[in-house]
């Protein structure tokens, strides 16, 4: 079909799928459904768990870690090899755990295929499982069902079908045989229903158009399927900085062997150096730390209802420049409130209780004020449970304003009615003498000859008709749903109610804006994020939201999306505030510019049509409560309350983390930087100082315990009055390479002194000299600990956690001194004297190292 089905003439579309009114016979569907399938969405091709498993360990880091596992081996040091992999598969399971999760997209859109359908073949209508349609079956659809395949309307009565979950639309939309024209948005073709979304009223008649994977729902989860999982940039520079030290620990061990083999040295002994230089190169401990400190960041991220799915998305958060939000149940409560009333010149906001007009004080607005909810109430067919939203929300505002709703429909029962219908755009109901009549103003207003006014029913002359109609188009200029009550007494029957009527009033109803949005959009922008809503509803009520919330009113609709190539809408995003009527093609289209832009972007978004985005996004963030399950599982995070100001908090928590990861790859790096110069320069000299064990148990003890208390650190004041972090600049930016220079040079220099000063000219280390070196270095780790949080300005008793945590590796270092664990360490007890001489090493190193913080601090950061 070249033309497509919602442009055509119903009659157009049966025939060309080769289809008849009453239905295809038994035979049809079997030779179409060998054709094209199950109604089904189709499993894609996701990663199996040992995939996912194995994927952990494809990294350079862990490649050079476990080379280095393979050297103590080959050198007789099985003991570190052991520890070495211990930490690798324990990085390697939690990871798994973690991604396994994200392959479960797929697996929930099938949720969304409806269990039955009721269609007409070989001249009758019968009920199937849904799963069994195929293109041309003739589907019968009735107020609750959910569309179980896209479909052309042939036939309606009053229909109308929710397709938030797909257009992000928050009101139902009415729908008619009719065509549409050509490049008529998604939202907007009234000809069409779309598998997954739910029917709300009336009745209609469809021909299956499309199935299984060949429907709007389908294209997505192919979509879905074919998307890779985005990166952030930790994870690369850590794979970088793996190839980088694993290129050095190369080099070295290349210049090291030979040069001590040549030098006289055993070639054991050069082999066993060479492996102490690989252990003292690689922070064997980083990425578990790294994701040990993402995994304390999501705890806490949880518990202020961010429920993290992807670690990596904790550390991006602190690089996202411009946050893309769906409006409908994000930015708004997601369901219609009536705000506003007006009565014959008064108007009244419900939210604030005021009131405006030439009525005010006058007698009666309070009445009729009253009258016009209970119409709204009386002349509705929904409860506060159930039902059209629109209806729901006049029932919520007749409850709020103290009208018992069930003991009124009770006292007055309704005797007649005209239903509401598309093409009338009014509904009326008789309760014994009295009609109500409720609609579209500028089709009630028709039926009406009289106004009621403070002093009762008045002419409605054109004048007062007037001021009606302003009052419309004032209402519709806010992006409200706009109303129209009247009455007539008294009445026989419903069909007293085509004229004669007396206009009682207007109600204005909205979605509107959570309360403490624009508290965090706020926030967010002076943080340096920029916000864009990306929207399929209209445009005047897209405008009006972002307007009220700041975002701004630069709009660019839809199908001018559609006109656009991709170079052009690069060049249009970054001055648009606000995308009106667009598709899920769309979405992703706008977040692509973005990104070639530049931008770090985080799509939130709740429904079925926003699960790509959420997926091809920097930081995809779904609704936790209104959102699809679809959208829950392509995201990263999900919001448990639905609170867009959570964002802003996981922003500032993203942020504080990733300092916290700077400053311990600071201070493990410094110390590994370090650990290799000492090394180096004293087998240079002939010295075997700090055999693997020992630097192996040095990393254990930095990498561990202190450098994870560092992921408890508090999130700095200023961390959000800072710009977003440019993800192009390495973590290892200039200030690092400062503190890891100076700080490595200010304790190679002294503990290579205390390394001759208490070898006393002896040809080999001595048990007493390598526990002195040994143990200073552990000392000055620590010490330099607290530099590095002075250098992010992190009070020095703000974290306990890191108290104890120190205090505890130095009783685990008294252990080896003290413990019959000596033996394995080759050191021997210290007496009080050597402590008071590593006392003064650590009154040397630490004002030199305040002295390199201070540089470091007038870096550029």
């Amino acid at each position: 079909m070249s033309e497509k089905p919602h442009e055509l003439p119903a009659e157009r579309v049966v025939s060309s799928l080769e289809s008849r009114t009453d239905g295809l016979t038994g035979d049809e569907v079997r030779r179409r459904r060998e054709a094209h399938g199950e109604n089904d969405i189709v499993r894609g091709g996701g990663r199996s768990p040992v995939d996912i498993f194995v994927a952990q360990f494809n990294s350079a880091l862990i490649w050079v870690l476990l080379a280095a596992a393979g050297l103590s081996v080959w050198a007789g040091h099985a003991v570190d090899a052991i520890l070495i992999t211990i930490i690798v598969v324990a990085n390697g399971v939690f990871g798994f755990v973690q991604d396994y999760r994200a392959e479960r997209s797929l697996e929930s859109l099938r949720e969304l295929a409806a269990p039955t359908a009721t269609v007409r073949r070989d001249g009758e209508v019968r009920p199937i499982d849904a799963t069994g349609l195929v293109p041309g079956d003739i589907v019968v659809l009735r107020g609750g069902d959910v569309v179980p395949a896209d479909g052309r309307l042939l036939e309606t009565s009053d229909l109308e079908v929710d397709e938030a979950s797909l257009t992000g639309e928050s009101v139902p939309v009415s729908k008619s045989p009719s065509p549409v024209e050509s490049g008529t948005p998604l939202a907007e073709r009234a000809s069409m229903v779309y598998k997954g979304t739910s029917v709300t009223r009336g009745k209609g008649v469809a021909v299956v158009t499309g199935t299984g994977m060949e429907t709007e729902v389908g294209g997505i989860a192919r979509e879905l399927a074919t998307t890779e999982a985005t990166r952030t940039p930790l994870q690369d520079e850590l794979d970088e900085l793996g190839r980088t030290l694993g290129l050095g620990v190369i080099v070295l061990a290349a210049l090291v062997a030979p040069l001590l083999f040549l030098r006289g040295t055993a070639a054991i002994q050069a082999a066993l150096t060479a492996v102490s230089l690989a252990v003292a190169a690689i922070p064997e401990g980083l990425p578990a730390v790294v994701t040990l400190t993402l995994a304390l960041g999501v705890r806490k991220m949880s518990a202020e209802n961010a429920l993290v799915r992807r670690l990596p998305a904790v550390e991006a958060l602190g690089a996202v420049d411009v946050v893309c939000t769906d409006k409908t149940g994000t930015l708004t409560q997601g369901r219609m409130t009536v705000s506003r009333l007006w009565v014959n010149d008064a108007v009244v906001d419900l939210d604030s209780g005021e009131t405006d007009g030439d009525e005010i004080g006058g007698d009666g607005v309070g009445d009729r004020e009253d009258l016009l909810l209970e119409i709204g109430a009386l002349c509705n067919d929904s409860t506060l449970e159930d039902g059209d939203p629109t209806e729901q929300a006049l029932l919520a505002a007749a409850d709020r304003r103290g009208l018992d709703v069930d003991g009124r429909r009770e006292s007055n029962p309704r005797t007649d009615e005209v239903p509401f219908s598309s093409d009338r755009k009014w509904m009326g109901t008789v309760h014994d003498d009295i009609g109500y009549v409720k609609g579209a103003p500028e089709v009630v207003i028709e039926h009406c000859d009289r106004i009621l006014t403070a002093a009762g029913p008045k002419p409605l002359t054109d004048e007062r008709r007037e001021r009606v109609e302003t009052t419309v188009r004032a209402f519709g200029d806010d992006a409200l749903r706009v109303l129209a009550m009247a009455y007539r007494e008294p009445v026989t029957d419903a069909d007293d109610l085509a004229d004669g009527l007396t206009f009682v009033g207007l109600t204005g109803m909205i979605d509107p804006p959570r309360e403490e949005v624009a508290d965090a959009i706020a926030r967010t922008t002076h943080a340096g994020i920029g916000v864009k809503m990306v929207t399929g509803d209209n445009v005047r009520t897209a405008r009006a939201i972002a307007d009220s919330l700041g975002i701004g009113t630069a709009v660019l609709e839809g199908d001018e999306i559609e006109r656009l190539d991709d170079e052009t809408l690069r060049d249009r995003v970054d001055s648009v505030d606000v995308f009106a009527r667009t598709t899920p093609e769309h979405k992703v289209r706008i977040l692509q510019a973005l990104q070639k832009r530049g931008n770090d972007v985080a799509m939130t978004g709740d429904g079925v049509n926003d699960a790509p985005a959420l997926k091809n996004a920097d930081v995809g963030v779904a609704m936790g409560i209104r959102g699809t399950e679809v959208a829950r599982q392509a995201s990263d995070i999900v919001l448990l309350d639905d609170d867009y100001a959570t964002i802003e908090r996981a922003v500032e928590r993203g942020r504080g983390i990733f300092d916290n990861i700077w400053k311990f790859v600071a201070y493990l790096l410094s110390a590994n930087v370090a650990e290799v110069a000492i090394v180096f320069l004293a087998s240079l000299s002939g010295y075997l100082i700090l055999p693997a064990v020992q630097l192996l148990w040095i990393n254990l003890l930095t990498d561990g315990l202190p450098a994870l208390a560092l992921g408890a650190d508090p999130v700095s004041d200023d961390v959000m009055d800072r710009p977003p972090r440019d993800p192009d600049r390495s973590i290892i930016d200039r200030p690092m390479l400062g503190l890891i220079g100076g700080t490595g040079a200010v304790t190679t220099v002294v503990v290579l002194a205390l390394m001759f000063y208490t070898l006393a000219g002896a040809p080999t280390v001595t048990a007493y000299a390598l526990t002195m070196v040994f143990t200073a270095f552990v000392c000055l780790e620590f010490v330099k600990l607290y530099v590095v949080r002075w250098l992010r300005e992190t009070p020095t008793l703000s974290n306990p956690w890191l108290a104890a945590a120190v205090a505890s590796s130095i009783a685990l270092q008294l252990g080896v001194l003290y413990t019959p664990l000596t033996r394995y360490f080759g050191t021997v007890p210290l007496e009080v004297a050597d402590w008071g001489l590593i006392g003064i090493v650590l009154a040397l190193c630490l004002p030199a190292y305040v002295a390199v913080g201070v540089l470091v601090r007038r870096m550029d950061r």
